[in-house]
């Protein structure tokens, strides 16, 4: 294991890791008292084809330029082997301005290979490399220098083991031909709009517990400026103002700064701050808002008579496919998407498009026209074809 704490060693680093086929790539991070997540170390190794070279880099290390390794993420020449991406790839978005590309998540990866539902690392690793890691280090401050061995260890182990884990995914997904399926999911993570949230769709965030037109435009304008807060001062959303704070204003919007008093969700002083002053402003500048250009209150959805019924039909088809293909449920389908399925056979779901459908899709819309069903027989629960004479069916044992 290689410590960085310098431009020159990371740029050096980083040319080693570019001739590799792969790259597992790993953060430590804080975001506890911070809007923006603090990154405080970054880890990284080869296959042992390459070498199987180990490195963590410091980030916090004074006057090193990460330059070399945003590179490295955007050579488009080397997989970027990550477990649970997400949170890693905002980081390097928010400050390297750029997407890692080619990407490769092992959880999702996982629920496709048939390792159940957000699958931890540790429990990855255990169930493909027979080993325990030891996470007794996973809430520890990344912040304070020098590091200890313990916390070494814990990081470097991040990476070490992912190399093993990333290439028997692979090899699983390629036997099973099911390599499109997880592709698909990495466009989503590596697509920009995944880690932008512009400040006026930050009430969509929210819950819509208003039932006005004009509280609806309050809970908009709050949560905008909020967010524009939060971003520009580095902090959380709810330090500056928390969710219930924002449905009570939104409700009865205050008219002057002794109003301000009423609401429970605010602190003390908080009509005498500079935010006192951008609520009201927001409040006045909403109660002036004619009325005919309010915003229009979303529809309640309408459900169709007896989609309840088949959404719960299409839960049990879902579990059957899932548990029969060996594929986590909610990489196939969410809940939502079996909600508009049993309402229009047409709806615009990823559960009615490429592979999903192919999986599952075309059998929901055949079971909600009576062409297939669900059948318990010598203690087996079946998927029955009523087209075929007899009925044919394909099963798995029941729980």
């Amino acid at each position: 294991m290689q410590i960085v704490t310098n431009t020159k060693d990371l740029d050096a680093t980083c040319q080693h890791l570019a001739k590799a086929e792969f790259v597992t790539v790993d953060t430590e991070f804080l975001r506890e008292t911070t809007f923006w997540p603090e990154l405080c170390l970054i880890q990284c190794a080869t296959p042992k084809s390459n070498g199987g070279d180990c490195y963590i880099i410091d980030p916090l290390a004074k006057g090193i330029d990460l330059t070399p390794f945003f590179e490295l993420m955007a050579n488009p020449n080397v997989v970027k082997v990550f477990h649970a991406a997400r949170q890693d790839i905002e980081i390097i978005y928010k400050l390297g301005n750029l997407i890692p590309h080619p990407v490769f998540d092992t959880q999702v990866a996982a629920m496709v290979c048939g390792f159940g539902e957000s699958v931890s690392y540790d429990q990855l690793v255990f169930k493909i490399c027979g080993q325990r890691v030891d996470k007794s280090s996973r809430f520890t401050d990344w912040r304070q220098r020098p590091l200890t061995n313990k916390q070494l260890d814990y990081a470097i182990a991040d990476v070490t083991f992912l190399r093993k884990v990333y290439q028997s995914l692979k090899a699983n997904l390629e036997e099973q031909g099911r390599w499109n399926w997880v592709s698909e999911e990495m466009e989503i993570l590596t697509s920009t709009n995944t880690y932008v949230m512009p400040p006026e769709k930050a009430w969509t965030r929210l819950k819509l517990r208003v039932r006005k037109p004009r509280d609806l435009l309050m809970l908009q304008k709050l949560a905008e400026w909020r967010e524009q807060e939060a971003q520009t001062n580095n902090v959380p959303r709810g330090r500056i103002l928390k969710d219930e704070a924002i449905y009570e204003i939104a409700g009865n919007p205050p008219k002057s700064f002794c109003d301000l008093d009423r609401y429970r969700g605010l602190s003390r002083g908080f009509d005498k701050s500079r935010w006192g002053d951008s609520i009201i402003a927001i409040s006045q500048a909403v109660l002036d808002t004619p009325k005919d250009q309010l915003p229009s209150l979303p529809k309640p959805k309408q459900t169709p008579e007896g989609c309840t019924a088949a959404k719960e039909m299409l839960k049990l088809l879902l579990k059957l496919i899932a548990e029969q293909n060996g594929v986590a449920a909610k990489v196939i389908a969410t809940v939502d998407e079996l909600e508009k399925i049993a309402a229009d056979d047409d709806a615009d779901v990823m559960a009615l498009n490429g592979w999903r459908r192919e999986l599952f899709g075309d059998k929901a819309l055949r079971l909600k026209h009576g062409e297939i069903a669900i059948s318990y027989r010598e203690r087996r629960i079946r998927i029955v074809d009523l087209t075929k004479d007899g009925g044919t069916g394909v099963g798995i044992a029941a729980e």
